[in-house]
């Protein structure tokens, strides 16, 4: 409960500090704020909420003995994409300027989701086999 308290005491301090930052700033637009807030708000709780919950579904289709390793894969492989992706769009990359963004982060994006994709089908097959050799253990996951 002190944790809890904390944080939300944490929360409330940060969120107070950006409110009286852009009160006090000559340049912010209430407006833009808005419209960017507002934005915000209809990416997170149409888009990709909806994803998730597509997601969530599809991933009751999965075997019990499978679930956690692909929720686990799913979980990474959103996380990776999130942070690698505007990286490989190069968001930022000026022309005359080489050493922003100067690392082929495309094909390194491709490359972790791949070796995530292997990790998977290994622990994936690993199971499959553990499971034929043991038919009687009930498969992991399973209530």
């Amino acid at each position: 409960m002190k944790t809890r308290t904390v944080l939300v005491v944490g929360g409330c301090l940060l969120m107070a500090y950006a409110v009286v930052g852009a009160l006090t700033d000559t340049d912010l637009t209430p407006g833009g704020v808005l419209l960017f807030l507002a934005a915000v708000l209809v990416v997170h709780d149409v888009v990709w909420m909806a994803a998730v919950l597509a997601v969530g579904v599809a991933l009751t289709r999965v075997p019990s003995r499978y679930r956690p390793t692909i929720r686990a894969a799913v979980i990474t492989v959103a996380a990776v994409t999130v942070v690698g992706l505007p990286l490989a769009l190069g968001f930022g990359r000026a022309a005359d300027n080489t050493s922003v963004l100067p690392l082929p982060y495309g094909r390194n994006l491709v490359a972790v989701l791949l070796a995530v994709a292997a990790t998977t089908l290994l622990v994936c097959v690993v199971r499959r086999r553990q499971a034929v050799r043991n038919p009687k253990d009930p498969p992991s996951g399973a209530r």
